[in-house]
C-alpha cells in the first residue's frame, strides 16, 4: 500500500464519518480523487466497513470481560466458534496461540449475567474457561502503525 493510501486509512480509522472534502484536505487531494481512492481501498478489501462506536455502559452493557476457552477434549473437532456463535453476549472471538484456543470478548449488564453465561459457554462449548473482568478501558480500537512496504528484491 502506498503512503497516500496509508494516510487515508489512518485518517478514516480515526474518523470514519469524515466527509470526502475534509478527508481530501487532510491528505492533500481533491474531493473526487480521495473518493476514488477510498472506493478502490474498499474494493481491494483494505477498508471493510464503517461502524458506530458505542458507549456500552449507556446502552445497558457496562460489564466487559475477556474469556479464554479451551476444549475439554483436545482430540475433539475444533468447532467452538460455531457452537458459540449464536450467543449474542459474545461480541468477538479470536483464535489465539498459547494454552487457550480462543479468547472471547463478552458484554453483559450484571455480574450475575456473566456467571450464567459462563455456565452456558462451558456447557455448549464443551470447554473450560478463564475469565478476566475489564475494570476500565483507557483506549481501544487504535489502528497502530501501518507497515511501510519494501520493494521485493530481484531473485
Amino acid at each position: 500500500m502506498e503512503p497516500l493510501d496509508r494516510h487515508i486509512v489512518t485518517v478514516l480509522a480515526q474518523d470514519g464519518r469524515i466527509s470526502f472534502a475534509d478527508l481530501g484536505r487532510r491528505v492533500g487531494l481533491s474531493t473526487s480523487a480521495v473518493h476514488q481512492r477510498v472506493k478502490r481501498l474498499e474494493e481491494r478489501g483494505i477498508i471493510t466497513g464503517y461502524r458506530a462506536v458505542v458507549d456500552y455502559a449507556s446502552v445497558g452493557l457496562p460489564l466487559t470481560a475477556l474469556m479464554s476457552v479451551t476444549p475439554f477434549d483436545p482430540a475433539d473437532d475444533d468447532d467452538i466458534p460455531e457452537r458459540l456463535a449464536h450467543i449474542e453476549e459474545i461480541v468477538a472471538c479470536w483464535s489465539v496461540a498459547g494454552d487457550e484456543n480462543y479468547v472471547l470478548l463478552i458484554r453483559v449488564p450484571r455480574p450475575q449475567d456473566l456467571e450464567e453465561l459462563l455456565g452456558r459457554i462451558r456447557q455448549e462449548g464443551s470447554c473450560s474457561t478463564n475469565t478476566t473482568i475489564v475494570l476500565s478501558t483507557p483506549w481501544e480500537d487504535r489502528l497502530g502503525s501501518l507497515p511501510v512496504e519494501t520493494p521485493a528484491t530481484p531473485s
